[in-house]
């Protein structure tokens, strides 16, 4: 069974819905939920759902080995970007290379980039009247948003929608098809 390690910053609503997905599966199992942020709602859901969280800040993070070596010392076999806003070190990248996935709330490369998350990236899709948003899931790089583009999926944006219901969309898509595709990626390692 491979073990995956998830990185998430805030709510940690698709962390949550990727390791109940895979709870069904035999072919792997979220093994580690890892956080930048001491107060984040994802600490909270990962001990709802007993699995280990790590708190860590930027010196552990790219200024050491550390988290490299915590990842390395538990067998993680892939990890995921579920909402996690900082770029990933080099050495993670080199560790991890071509397993590791994010997923971005917009259709790449429109609204990506350091700063593009959350309701930034949808009052922008608002903002410049696009007829359509989705999410990108897509290999990590030494870039923000950059990496090769596994899967995207579509949503219709309505002249009527805000940011909000944009948002609302998206998380629909997220929660419908980041498990699937994080599976698909698995299977071929």
């Amino acid at each position: 069974m491979k073990k995956i390690a998830i990185f998430a910053s805030g709510n940690g609503s698709n962390a949550e819905h990727i390791s109940r997905y895979f709870f069904q599966k035999d072919s792997a199992e979220v093994h580690l939920i890892l956080t930048n942020n001491p107060n984040a709602g994802v600490l909270a859901r990962a001990e709802d759902l007993n699995i280990s969280a790590v708190v860590f800040n930027r010196e552990e993070f790219s200024g050491s080995d550390k988290i490299n070596d915590l990842l390395l010392a538990a067998e993680i076999d892939f990890i995921v970007l579920a909402g996690f806003l900082w770029l990933v070190p080099l050495n993670i990248l080199r560790a991890f290379r071509n397993k590791i996935v994010n997923i971005h709330p917009a259709l790449l490369p429109k609204y990506g980039g350091k700063g593009m998350y959350g309701s930034r990236v949808h009052e922008a899709v608002i903002a410049s009247g696009d007829s359509k948003s989705g999410i990108t899931i897509h290999y990590v790089n030494e870039k923000y948003d950059d990496g090769q583009i596994i899967f995207q999926a579509e949503v219709a944006v309505k002249p009527t929608d805000t940011a909000d219901r944009l948002a609302a969309k998206i998380h629909e898509l997220e929660h419908a098809y980041f498990p699937v595709v994080i599976e698909e990626v698995v299977e071929k390692l």
